[in-house]
């Protein structure tokens, strides 16, 4: 893991610092006269068709990034709908053993997204509002792991993985949620107080709305009470002065008697 990031990390910075002090002209791209400096650096530095050789790569590799996101959302609804934990169930937990593949899901991981682009035809720079709405998803979800390590941690858990960071574990895990929170504040706020309300803060209404109608179904549904892995284990009390090994008795999980 470590070594993914370091070299992921490096790359990335690598290529942002490369394109940035390419840029010939900062005030026509801070303007807004050059629209897609990117698109004329590639242009400049190697001409009309190796610019759109460029372009190619970089398309395979987004090609590549959407086949592996779209595989992820569809194991993610295949894995609720086998604990019958989501609408349509049956349907979205069939699998194919030839293929090794759950097709329905994996069909509906690809027609939503598909969906979504076409429909953004009807709506001005719809496109960012999409890409603004995937990235704040994908910060509150993080945040959501983030806040539930902060909390374990509070309440006494302490990690036995091999990967530990110590006594920088605690800084770290606040100063994670610090910035996650941070930018899901940058990322939803309005920056377009011309355009109508709603357009204006599109992001913050679309992320209510999907967490309010997952609380919602959570509520009146309650499909979460269907799932069997054991959950609440990771919770040790700290140990006390007069009984240094003592630990919190844990309710006997949901359907433990099956996993065991």
């Amino acid at each position: 893991m470590r070594r993914t990031i370091y070299i992921g990390g490096a790359a990335a910075t690598f290529v942002c610092l490369s394109l940035i002090l390419s840029v010939v002209d900062f005030g026509a791209v801070i303007s807004g006269e050059d629209p897609d400096p990117v698109a004329t650096i590639l242009s400049d530095a190697f001409g009309p068709v190796g610019s759109k050789i460029v372009i190619v790569v970089v398309l395979i590799s987004f090609v590549s990034c959407a086949l592996s996101l779209q595989a992820a959302a569809s194991r993610l609804i295949y894995s609720y709908a086998r604990d019958g934990m989501i609408v349509g169930s049956r349907l979205w937990s069939k699998f194919d053993h030839h293929r090794a593949v759950p097709p329905y899901a994996l069909l509906f991981a690809a027609v939503v997204p598909g969906i979504l682009i076409v429909g953004s035809a009807v709506s001005t720079d719809a496109l960012t509002k999409l890409i603004s709405f995937g990235a704040i998803g994908i910060y509150i979800a993080f945040q959501m792991v983030v806040f539930a390590a902060l909390r374990a941690r509070v309440k006494g858990w302490i990690p036995n993985g091999k990967y530990q960071l110590g006594k920088w574990a605690m800084p770290v895990n606040i100063g994670a949620l610090v910035y996650g929170v941070a930018a899901i504040i940058n990322i939803s706020w309005p920056r377009t107080p011309d355009a109508a309300w709603y357009d204006n803060y599109i992001v913050a209404l679309l992320c209510a709305a999907v967490i309010g109608s997952g609380v919602l179904y959570m509520v009146l549904a309650r499909s979460h009470n269907n799932g069997t892995a054991p959950f609440g284990d990771a919770i040790r009390k700290r140990p006390s002065p007069t009984n240094s090994t003592a630990t919190e008795p844990q309710p006997e999980p949901a359907g433990a008697t099956d996993v065991h």
